[in-house]
C-alpha cells in the first residue's frame, strides 16, 4: 500500500479559492495537513465587484473539518499583503497557488485597453507580485513549490481571447524561467492548464448548447469536475516530487505533460552565397517536416542547433563525416506487387496449408483473404538495399561490414492485397559505438497519400565506429525487457531446410543466403536464416495464439537480432503478455541459443462490438442523415481533411445489436464517407441505437443527455468529436 501525501507544517497559499479550482484545491491541501490562506477578492468573472463572503466560506468549511485556515480578500497584484497574511497567521509559506483569474472576452479587433490591461494585471502581473513577494522566504527556507495556471488557449489559442492567451502564455514563461532560477534553492515551478467546471468555463462551455455529436465531451461540466485537477496539484507541491518547469494538461481524470518539438530544419546558407527568399520557399518541405523531429529541453539544447549549423557551414571544405548524414533523405522507392507477393511472403516465414487458419494468407479466393502485417518492411527493405546508403556523403559504407541490428515496425492500417506503395526513407540518426556505429534508417511507406506503416532499420556497420559522435539517439526505438517470470505461452515452429531461398524470392538477395561459398567467408558452416524470416515467425506466433489472426489488430513489433538460424532448426517463441504488449523472445530450440531479444508486440484492443455478429440492417433512418453526409462531403471533404485530419466511425444499432456501420474518413484525398465495416484504425467511435440517432437529430433528445444516460458511447479520441462541426452542424437539413 502506498503511503499517503502529507502537508502537516506547510503553509499554502491559494489564489482565487473562492470557487472552482481554488476551492478544491485549499480544501484538498487542508485534508492533508496544511495550513491555508484562501485568498479571493470575491469580484464577478470580469474582474467587477468585491466581497468577502467567497473566501469566508471556504475558510469556513476547512475549520469545520479541523483544517486551519485564513482569509485574504486583497487583489493578486497586492501581493506582499497576501504573503504577508500566510507569514502573520503562520510565520511561513511554502507553496503559492496562482489560480485566480478573470476574462474579458473579445474579438481582437474589438479589443480595449482596458479589456488587455486589465487581464495582464491579473492574470500574469498577479502571479508575478505574489510569487516575487514569496521567493526571497522560500530562498532562506530553501524550499518552495509554485504552480502557475496556464490554459488551452494560452498553448493553442482560441477565438477572442486573444488578451487571455496572451497572459496565459506568458505565464508558462515566467513559470519556465523560475523553474531555472529556483533550482539550487529546491524552489522548483510548473504549470498546469486544467480543464475543469468553474465559473470561468461555465461562459465558454455551456452546458446545453451541445451541437450533434459534436465537443460532447468539451460541454459536460458535470464530467469535468475540479476535484480531478487537484491531485496533479498536490503532487507537484510535494517535497518528494522533483518535477520542475513541467508543463501539463489536466482534466476529466486525465493528465497529460507537453514538451516543444522542433524539425529538424534545413541549412540553407554557403559560404560566399546569400540566404534568398527563394531557397526558403524552395526547401519549405524539409523546413516544416517533422517526421524526424527533435524535442530541445532547455536554451543550451536550442542554441546547440546554431552552434552545428555554424560548425557545418566553416567546415564545408572538410571531409564528411558519419554525423553529416543526420537527416538526410534516400531517393523514393516505389514497390507495386499483387497477392503473389502477399503469399509468397506468407510462406516464406512458414505458413503453410497443413494449418486450416493460413489458409487466409495463402488463397487469394479466400473470403478473409488477409496479408500478414510484418509484409510491411517487404517495401521498405529497398531503402537499406539499393545501395543509396552508401552514396550519402560521411557514410562510406562497406556493405560487406553491414549487420541487420534492430528492427521496429508500425502499420497504421491492414495492408492491401495489391498496389502501388511509396517509400520514403531518411537517417533518424547516426551513433558511434567504438567498435562500429549504427545508422538508424526511418522508413515511411505510403499508397498515395495515406501513410500505411513505419519501419525503422537499425544497421550495425562493423569498424566504422571512433568518429566522435554519440553514442545513444532518443530516436531509436527501444527494445524492452522481457517480464521476469514464466511465459504465458511457448510456440514451436520448424523450419525447412529451403526456408532461406524461400523467403530471399520476397525480395532479399543476399547470397549469404542461398551461396554456401559466400556464408563460408561470412564465417558460417553453412547459409543462414534471414533475421527478418524470424522476425515474422515470431510476429505471426504472437498474431494468433494472442489476437486470433486478427490482422487489424496488429499495432506494431520491435526486435532485436542476436544470433543466427540455420534452415531446418526449430524456432520457439516464449510470450509474455501484459495488457496489449506481448513480449517475447525467440530461441533455437535445438540449440537454445537466444535469436531474437528485447522484443515485443503491440496489439490493439479487441472490439467492444463485433459488426460480423450483427443482423441485417433492414431499412434505417439513419441511412438518410449520411447520405446527406456523403453528399456534402463531396463538396467541402478536401478542406475537411487538412481540418481534421482523423477517422470517425458510427455503430447504429437496433435491438442492442450494431446493424449498420459509416466512417467518414478525413484523413486521406478527398474524404469519404465508407459503409460497412471498417477495416482500419478510427480515432473516434460513437455508438447509438437508429431511434436516438434521429431523436437528437430532430432535437428531441440532447447528445448530452444521450452520453450521461448510456444511451450515447464514445471511444478513442473523443475531443476530436469537436472538428465535425462543420460537416454536421446543418445536420437535420435532409
Amino acid at each position: 500500500m502506498s503511503v499517503p501525501l502529507s502537508f502537516d507544517g506547510k503553509v499554502v497559499l491559494v489564489t482565487g479559492a473562492g470557487g472552482g479550482l481554488g476551492r478544491e484545491y485549499a480544501l484538498a491541501f487542508a485534508e492533508r495537513g496544511a495550513s491555508i490562506v484562501v485568498n479571493d477578492l470575491g469580484g464577478d468573472i470580469k474582474g467587477g465587484g468585491k466581497s468577502s463572503a467567497a473566501a469566508d466560506k471556504v475558510v469556513e468549511e476547512i475549520k469545520a473539518k479541523g483544517g486551519k485556515a485564513v482569509a485574504n480578500y486583497d487583489s493578486v497584484e497586492e501581493g506582499e499583503k497576501l504573503i504577508q497574511t500566510a507569514l502573520d497567521a503562520f510565520g511561513r509559506i511554502d507553496v503559492v497557488i496562482n489560480n485566480a483569474g478573470i476574462l474579458r472576452d473579445r474579438s481582437f479587433g474589438r479589443t480595449s485597453d482596458l479589456d488587455w490591461d486589465l487581464i495582464h494585471r491579473v492574470h500574469l502581473r498577479g502571479s508575478f507580485q505574489v510569487t516575487r513577494a514569496a521567493w526571497e522566504h522560500m530562498k532562506k527556507q530553501r524550499f518552495g513549490r509554485i504552480i502557475m495556471t496556464s490554459s488551452a488557449a494560452g498553448i493553442y489559442g482560441n477565438f477572442g481571447q486573444a488578451n487571455y492567451s496572451a497572459a496565459k502564455l506568458g505565464m508558462l514563461g515566467l513559470s519556465n524561467t523560475l523553474a531555472i532560477e529556483g533550482q539550487k534553492y529546491n524552489i522548483h515551478c510548473n504549470t498546469i492548464a486544467p480543464t475543469a467546471g468553474s465559473r470561468l468555463t461555465q461562459t465558454v462551455m455551456p452546458p446545453r448548447e451541445a451541437v450533434f455529436l459534436i465537443a460532447v465531451v468539451m460541454y459536460l461540466l458535470e464530467s469535468l469536475k475540479a476535484e480531478y485537477v487537484a491531485p496533479l496539484v498536490l503532487w507537484l507541491c510535494h517535497a518528494d516530487c522533483q518535477e520542475n518547469g513541467g508543463l501539463f494538461e489536466v482534466g476529466a481524470g486525465w493528465i497529460g505533460k507537453l514538451r516543444w518539438e522542433r524539425t529538424q530544419g534545413q541549412i540553407l546558407r554557403r559560404k560566399a552565397q546569400p540566404v534568398t527568399p527563394e531557397a526558403v520557399r524552395d526547401q519549405w518541405g524539409q523546413i516544416c517536416d517533422f517526421s524526424n523531429a527533435t524535442k530541445p529541453a532547455n536554451i543550451q539544447e536550442s542554441l546547440q542547433t546554431l552552434v552545428e549549423v555554424l560548425s557545418r557551414v566553416e567546415a564545408e571544405d572538410r571531409e564528411p563525416s558519419p554525423m553529416d548524414a543526420v537527416g538526410q533523405t534516400l531517393p523514393e522507392m516505389t514497390f507495386t506487387y499483387s497477392h503473389i507477393e502477399c503469399i509468397l511472403y506468407a510462406l516464406g516465414v512458414g505458413m503453410s496449408t497443413k494449418e486450416p487458419d493460413h489458409l487466409k494468407f495463402l488463397y487469394e479466393n479466400n473470403a478473409d483473404f488477409s496479408v500478414l502485417p510484418t509484409f510491411g518492411v517487404i517495401p521498405s527493405q529497398a531503402s537499406m538495399m539499393s545501395g543509396s546508403l552508401s552514396s550519402v556523403p560521411g557514410l562510406n559504407l562497406d556493405m560487406t561490414r553491414l549487420l541487420h541490428g534492430e528492427q521496429y515496425l508500425e502499420v497504421y492500417k491492414p495492408l492491401p492485397a495489391s498496389g502501388t506503395l511509396t517509400s520514403k526513407a531518411s537517417i533518424a540518426d547516426v551513433l558511434d559505438k567504438g567498435s562500429g556505429s549504427v545508422i538508424l534508417l526511418d522508413v515511411h511507406t505510403y499508397k498515395d497519400q495515406e501513410l500505411l506503416c513505419y519501419n525503422q532499420f537499425s544497421l550495425f556497420i562493423v569498424g566504422a565506429g571512433g568518429f566522435g559522435g554519440k553514442r545513444s539517439s532518443d530516436k531509436a526505438k527501444s527494445t524492452v525487457d522481457m517480464p521476469n517470470r514464466a511465459p504465458d505461452a511457448v510456440v514451436t515452429d520448424e523450419t525447412s531446410s529451403n526456408q532461406a531461398a524461400l523467403y530471399r524470392l520476397s525480395g532479399d538477395w543476399n547470397p549469404l543466403h542461398i551461396d554456401p561459398d559466400f556464408a563460408a567467408m561470412g564465417g558460417f558452416k553453412a547459409p543462414i536464416l534471414h533475421g527478418l524470416c524470424s522476425f515474422g515467425f515470431a510476429a505471426r506466433h504472437v498474431l494468433k495464439h494472442f489476437a486470433n489472426n486478427d490482422v487489424s489488430r496488429f499495432k506494431a513489433i520491435k526486435v532485436r537480432f542476436v544470433k543466427p538460424v540455420l534452415p531446418g532448426q526449430s524456432l520457439q517463441t516464449e510470450m509474455w503478455k501484459e495488457g496489449n504488449r506481448i513480449h517475447l523472445q525467440c530461441k533455437v530450440k535445438e540449440t537454445g541459443a537466444v535469436v531474437l531479444s528485447g522484443a515485443y508486440v503491440d496489439l490493439h484492443a479487441p472490439p467492444e462490438l463485433s459488426p460480423s455478429t450483427a443482423p441485417e440492417a433492414g431499412e434505417l433512418q439513419s441511412d438518410l442523415v449520411f447520405a446527406e453526409i456523403g453528399r456534402r462531403l463531396e463538396t467541402m471533404g478536401a478542406d475537411l481533411v487538412k481540418k481534421v485530419n482523423a477517422v470517425f466511425v458510427w455503430e447504429i444499432t437496433k435491438d442492442g445489436q450494431i446493424c449498420s456501420q459509416w466512417a467518414i474518413d478525413l484523413k486521406s484525398g478527398p474524404g469519404a464517407l465508407l459503409k460497412g465495416p471498417y477495416s482500419g484504425k478510427a480515432d473516434v467511435t460513437l455508438t447509438v441505437s437508429d431511434q436516438d440517432f434521429m431523436e437528437v437529430v430532430q432535437g428531441k433528445l440532447n447528445p448530452q443527455k444521450a452520453f450521461f444516460e448510456g444511451k450515447l458511447k464514445m471511444r478513442g479520441n473523443i475531443m476530436l468529436s469537436q472538428k465535425l462541426d462543420s460537416l454536421l452542424k446543418d445536420h437535420a437539413k435532409l
